[in-house]
């Protein structure tokens, strides 16, 4: 038992952001199965609550899903609302086996809004060969940045799995980690951009394998990784729009 007030004592707000979370995130878990992310009740996606309007803080919440449900079971309804400590704040089944390692990223990454766990089979095959997935595709440098690292080993049940991925991504321009012997963990703004990278990795994965089997693969420069990164990032697809100056506006 903790000393974790249930949600009912947080404020409407907060309570209504927690309901639009179960939403998204119930609906974000079919993606997993649609893209042949996951097999059986394997891999998870969690989005988090801010609490205070003030923008991300340890007192935040997250939601994730129930641990061991098939994924046609999912609603909004079944899933479970943690703090960042991994308690049980709402839902009527266990959390996640992965929660402890999803809040430790919350808590020590306040940029992050959304993690996804997959054990999709080409990302694993590399995380099983502890081998970082290089970046030889502009699509990799687009998405990464450059190569998509390993993290170190780390058993479930605690946040050792979490602290991996810290380490891992900290100073890193990668939304994935491959944890060693394990699998891809992904990151995003929100949940529905973890899920995007959880895609993206297994398919720049199963390439570069299919490429390696041909033979050598060829390095891009990192010049050119830069340049292609900072691109994608921030000049690719529809950006807002600028605001408008009235002292700049003519008589049409």
């Amino acid at each position: 038992m903790t000393d974790t007030p249930a949600l009912a004592a947080y404020p409407p707000a907060v309570r209504e952001a927690v309901a639009r979370a179960r939403e998204v995130v119930a609906r974000l878990h079919a993606e997993l199965p649609r893209w042949e992310l996951v097999v059986w009740t394997a891999g998870n996606v969690s989005q988090r609550v801010q609490v205070s309007p003030d923008g991300p803080s340890a007192d935040d919440l997250l939601v994730i899903k129930p641990s061991g449900v098939t994924y046609d079971e999912l609603t909004p309804e079944s899933m479970v609302v943690c703090d960042l400590d991994g308690n049980l704040l709402e839902g009527t089944r266990s959390p996640s086996s992965d929660t402890a390692a999803h809040a430790y990223v919350y808590r020590h990454m306040p940029h992050v809004g959304g993690v996804v766990h997959t054990h999709s089979t080409y990302a694993t095959a590399w995380a099983a060969r502890g081998e970082p997935v290089p970046c030889v595709l502009t699509m990799m440098a687009d998405e990464f940045g450059g190569d998509v690292p390993i993290g170190p080993f780390a058993l479930i049940g605690d946040d050792s799995i979490g602290r991996g991925i810290v380490e891992t991504l900290s100073g890193s321009r990668s939304p994935a980690v491959l944890m060693r012997n394990h699998g891809p963990f992904t990151i995003g703004r929100d949940a529905k951009a973890a899920v995007k990278a959880a895609v993206m990795v297994e398919e720049v994965a199963r390439t570069v394998h299919i490429a390696r089997q041909l033979g050598d693969t060829i390095p891009i420069a990192q010049a050119d990784i830069d340049s292609l990164y900072a691109r994608y990032q921030h000049v690719y697809g529809q950006q807002p729009a600028a605001p408008a100056h009235p002292e700049q506006e003519t008589d049409r």
